[in-house]
């Protein structure tokens, strides 16, 4: 049998299951401890009777027996029957109880002694018996039946159905108070993985879940920290950099006469803020952008038309799609990166397209180039990272899929590089419409 996925219902499963083999071990124990007391009780009850009206019937003349007989049926409520040739007995049933009583009724009266739960259709607990051990002549005693038939108390199920709801109540109780905590703390670390800061988790419970939240507060603070100062570092950076880079541009247009030198110290200068542009653009991860709804056909057109207005030719088609949450500067900048990607180390034609899949939105940037090693897709996504084709003739930083990578990642997706049939890279965003606001 397989168990339930979540640790909460996994939980309550095997205390629930805890609690009722429990209650069934006991239930059965009572009723193996039980049953003997009581057809002890059963076969003495019986006995005694049949003695005491065996003892009465010899004190008392034959003549009189018959009138002793209606004496004790209507004055005491003992039935007495003579036992006939032809009484038709009904079989006893197959039942440990019965099985106990028969064993002690013979051990007291004698084996000779029979039992039956109704003679001649007639219901009851007949028990034979003997005046004498050597008198052909048998008597039945005829005793209610619920002295041989152990009736079930339903009022006793009613409350036991009570006992177990409330335990499985408690045991619900018990596995939500483990599994609460762990949840949330499941919940913060996924928003850890995507690069955000969660909010910190009640140091509460258990002392070993209080330690772990604690734990996590700690580490989750320590992150943040680190993230606003790798920020601060390269904010001043990046502004520490571009006044010597802006004295130099204004330097080359006054002092270099060559048009060419100075248009070539220009374009360096322009590589360098770029270069400084993806790298604040990789250290600020969100910049702090909130998810708003938005419609993400309507990003990628504005995506497309800024890229037409360059002199990019993109091909592709775009569906309608349905709205969703998002941070829509970071995901136009993923895109954005993919489409310069497919310019800088693939090759025309580059085609966008997006659609719905299921649960999931599906934004797709393809090109022509010469594709990308299956076994180095995963590599080319962390920082810096850049094939040795790419290195001596594209003036990146390696920072473009790592900035895509961690976008998509922010918004409970992911990125994927594969090859695209026909020859060429098909770079894949897929975002979870569930898990898209980013929370």
């Amino acid at each position: 049998m397989k168990l339930p996925g979540s640790l909460l219902a996994r939980t309550f499963f095997l205390i629930a299951a805890l609690v009722l083999l429990t209650t069934a071990s006991w239930l059965v124990l009572f009723e193996r401890a039980e049953a003997e007391p009581r057809a002890r009780e059963t076969a003495q009850l019986a006995s005694s009777t049949v003695n005491l009206i065996r003892a009465a019937l010899l004190a008392s003349a034959p003549e009189r027996r018959p009138d002793l007989f209606v004496e004790l049926m209507t004055r005491e409520g003992i039935r007495l029957l003579p036992a006939e040739p032809g009484d038709q007995l009904e079989p006893l049933p197959n039942d440990r109880f019965i099985a106990l009583v028969r064993e002690r009724i013979e051990a007291l009266l004698g084996s000779h002694t029979r039992l039956s739960l109704a003679v001649n259709e007639v219901p009851g607990f007949w028990v034979s018996f003997r005046l004498e051990d050597e008198d052909e002549d048998e008597y039945w005693l005829i005793l209610p039946q619920e002295r041989a038939l152990r009736t079930f108390g339903w009022h006793w199920l009613a409350w036991g159905l009570v006992a177990l709801a409330l335990a499985l109540g408690v045991a619900w109780y018990m596995a939500s108070r483990i599994t609460k905590p762990l949840k949330a703390l499941g919940t913060a670390a996924s928003a850890v993985g995507r690069g955000l800061t969660p909010e910190v988790l009640p140091e509460s419970g258990a002392d070993e879940l209080r330690h772990l939240a604690a734990a996590f507060n700690r580490m989750a603070a320590d992150l943040a920290r680190h993230d606003r100062d790798r920020a601060e570092v390269l904010a001043g950076i990046s502004h520490d950099l571009r006044t010597p880079l802006t004295r130099l541009r204004l330097e080359a247009e006054l002092s270099i006469a060559s048009e060419t030198a100075r248009d070539a110290v220009s374009a360096d200068i322009d590589q360098m803020e770029a270069v400084i542009a993806q790298f604040m653009d990789y250290a600020r991860g969100d910049g702090g952008e909130v998810p708003i709804p938005l419609h993400l056909d309507a990003l990628l057109a504005d995506v497309i038309g800024r890229q037409r207005a360059l002199g990019r030719e993109l091909g592709g088609k775009i569906e309608n799609l349905p709205p969703c949450v998002g941070r829509p500067r970071a995901l136009s900048r993923a895109v954005t990166n993919l489409i310069d990607n497919a310019y800088k180390y693939g090759a025309a034609p580059v085609d966008v397209y997006a659609r719905r899949e299921g649960r999931r939105l599906v934004v797709e940037v393809a090109d022509r180039g010469e594709g990308i090693p299956p076994d180095e897709a995963e590599g080319l996504k962390r920082p810096f990272a850049r094939r040795d084709s790419a290195r001596s003739n594209a003036t990146g930083t390696g920072l473009g899929l790592a900035i895509v990578e961690r976008t998509v990642r922010l918004h409970g997706g992911s990125l994927e590089l594969l090859p695209r049939e026909g020859g060429g890279l098909l770079a894949r965003i897929s975002l979870d419409l569930a898990e898209a606001s980013g929370q």
